[in-house]
């Protein structure tokens, strides 16, 4: 996970996106669940561009994401994704934000709506589109 911490920051500002000077900590709850891989590089850059302003907070509570970022803010596929996007049709989750590399896996799972992303920006963009469709 400490390496995350440098691609996070890393790959949202050579997004072009603003990275806050403050100090964050991210909170992987729960603490005894071991997490390893970098399937959750994008969560976290999300969280951040959420707590900054980017990401509207409201659009973020009805989506999961997962997916590791390269330095340049490209987002590359990770193992896992087909057993979370069946959690999320489980649990009623009606959005799933993967890399481009990982969308036919995750699109056959019904019920889900699936969102292919290849970088940060990218990812900026959409959500900005999603602001202006939901009117926030």
């Amino acid at each position: 996970m400490r390496e995350s911490r440098d691609r996070v920051r890393a790959a949202i500002r050579n997004s072009g996106l603003d990275f806050p000077d403050d100090r964050i900590t991210v909170n992987l709850a729960p603490a005894d669940l071991r997490k390893e891989g970098a399937a959750f590089d994008l969560p976290m850059a999300l969280g951040i561009l959420s707590a900054t302003g980017v990401v509207k907070p409201g659009l973020i509570a009805d989506a999961v994401a997962l997916g590791e970022l390269s330095l340049d803010g490209h987002i590359r596929p990770v193992r896992g994704v087909l057993p979370v996007a069946l959690h999320c049709r489980r649990r009623g989750v009606p959005r799933l934000l993967v890399p481009a590399g990982n969308a036919a896996e995750a699109a056959v799972v019904s019920g889900v709506g699936v969102i292919p992303l290849a970088t940060l920006r990218e990812m900026d963009a959409l959500w900005s589109a999603l602001v202006c469709q939901l009117g926030g």
